[in-house]
């Protein structure tokens, strides 16, 4: 069974798969922009009270090396199979389309829970400026505005949230400069002279990890979750131009920038701010930029944080249209999501993305301790379930084309020191997926995360058998704008 070119759903002639409108500038800032939001800029000192300062950047540091150890392995699938929704392709071409359709279902659910939790979020800083104004108007407002967004075209998403990113990292570097300055004792924003602290607040009391690893460990769960978006990448990579050699160079230059943004910033925070303190009454860029004399600080940083909240929603929006798109045209979804606008935009899963996330949002008002603590539990599995996917899909395509007698030299982008790699990363994952038991704040994810992917498992088998539909070979060379 194959499916049918898409069609324009003003019936005029629509090209037949999306536009490959985006360069690898674009591609870097998406996945920062579905990386950086409210974890780093409101809840990275609750993370050092709870590990301690040095314990805070050790797990930082280890979230980072299993976000290169991801994002490698996509790498080398993003460039092999360069289209739409991507990563539920890897996983189906590897393992089967049953765990192809799990993992799809299950990351789209993971953004559409984001929508509406970002949009919330957002609408209750708005009532900073504007306290008469309901939180509801904000989030129809935003959800209006990044609807808008997505619908001219990739290629104004992709500057859009360019731009939005930059904002953000913008007030990263600003923070780490300005931070780094007064480590040493030179503030001349500052009205109040300030004494050098250099990393005297990483010798606690308690010693240099205060929670000892055990803390270190807990808190690596938390920050796992914070770098998930990086793999937007590879959601990306139907609509990015020359993947060959636009994916694999944003690839390095994501994890990079997430090494520096996020471990410098923390290591920031953490000399500045006393750890018993930080994060507990305010975001700790508010407390750094007060403390450095930044005029303005809390306004300043709420207008960051709001933007941080949007660009992760515009690029979850995306991710959320293009996942829709990409089941329909493998034949698991409605066929009507396939159709494109003229400037290749897939409208109507645009449309059903953001309305169930709009939904997510009414959840979490009139149902928060029912439905939507399901939907965030499911959510917040996902986020690691789809790595694990990510790196068994390229252990088993390695493998399988090492079988084929393929020779690894000839790959344009190649994951290194394979096996070790996938198998690390998988480890690694499994055992943080485990810990979540232990968490009785995060073994939800697993109480609901587990039964839906069965779930996805058994809706795959009575729909569509235990083999499937015969996979689609798609147009890789889509048209560029």
């Amino acid at each position: 069974m194959t499916r049918p070119a898409a069609s324009s759903i003003d019936g005029a002639p629509a090209p037949r798969t999306l536009r490959r409108a985006m360069d690898a500038r674009h591609l870097v800032m998406i996945a920062l922009g579905g990386v950086i939001g409210s974890g780093l800029f409101l809840s990275s000192g609750y993370t050092i009270h709870q590990a301690g300062p040095l314990g805070a950047v050790l797990a930082y540091l280890l979230g980072a090396f299993v976000v290169w150890l991801v994002m490698v392995c996509l790498g080398e699938l993003a460039v092999v199979y360069p289209v739409s929704g991507s990563i539920h392709i890897y996983a189906a071409r590897t393992m089967g389309p049953a765990t192809g359709f799990a993992t799809a279902w299950l990351y789209w659910l993971c953004w559409v829970v984001a929508l509406g939790s970002e949009f919330t979020a957002s609408g209750i800083l708005m009532q900073r400026w504007f306290p008469n104004v309901e939180v509801w108007v904000w989030c129809i407002v935003f959800a209006g505005v990044l609807f808008t967004l997505n619908a001219i075209s990739a290629r104004v998403f992709g500057e859009t949230e360019f731009w939005f990113a930059l904002i953000k990292v913008v007030a990263i570097v600003a923070l780490i400069v300005l931070g780094t300055m007064a480590i040493f004792g030179f503030t001349p924003l500052s009205p109040e002279p300030h004494q050098a602290v250099g990393l005297t607040n990483f010798a606690t009391p308690d010693g240099l990890l205060p929670a000892g690893l055990g803390g270190v460990l807990i808190t690596s769960l938390a920050v796992f979750y914070a770098f998930s978006g990086a793999e937007l990448v590879g959601v990306a990579a139907g609509e990015t131009k020359d993947p060959g050699k636009n994916i694999p160079r944003a690839l390095r230059s994501t994890v990079l920038r997430l090494l520096v943004l996020f471990v410098g910033s923390i290591i920031v925070i953490a000399a500045l701010l006393p750890y018993e303190q930080a994060g507990l009454s305010s975001s700790p860029f508010v407390d750094v930029f007060e403390y450095v004399g930044v005029p303005y600080a809390a306004d300043v940083m709420n207008f960051v944080v709001i933007t941080a909240l949007l660009s992760v929603g515009n690029s979850g929006l995306y991710s959320c249209a293009r996942m829709l798109f990409s089941l329909a045209e493998e034949g698991y979804a409605p066929r009507a999501f396939t159709k494109l606008t003229r400037r290749g935009i897939p409208m109507l899963a645009l449309l059903v993305s953001l309305a169930i996330g709009l939904v997510s949002l009414i959840t979490s008002v009139v149902a928060a301790e029912t439905v939507y603590l399901v939907l965030v539990s499911i959510a917040g599995f996902a986020a690691v379930a789809v790595w694990m996917a990510i790196v068994a899909a390229q252990f088993f395509h390695r493998r399988q084309f090492l079988r084929g007698g393929g020779d690894p030299s000839t790959l344009a982008f190649r994951t290194p020191f394979y096996p070790l790699v996938p198998i690390l990363a998988f480890v690694l994952l499994t055992a943080s997926i485990v810990a979540i038991a232990f968490d009785p704040n995060q073994a939800p994810a697993l109480y609901f995360g587990i039964p839906f992917v069965a779930l996805c498992y058994l809706a795959f088998w009575l729909l569509y058998g235990r083999k499937g539909i015969t996979p689609v070979h798609r147009d890789e060379e889509a048209p560029v704008d």
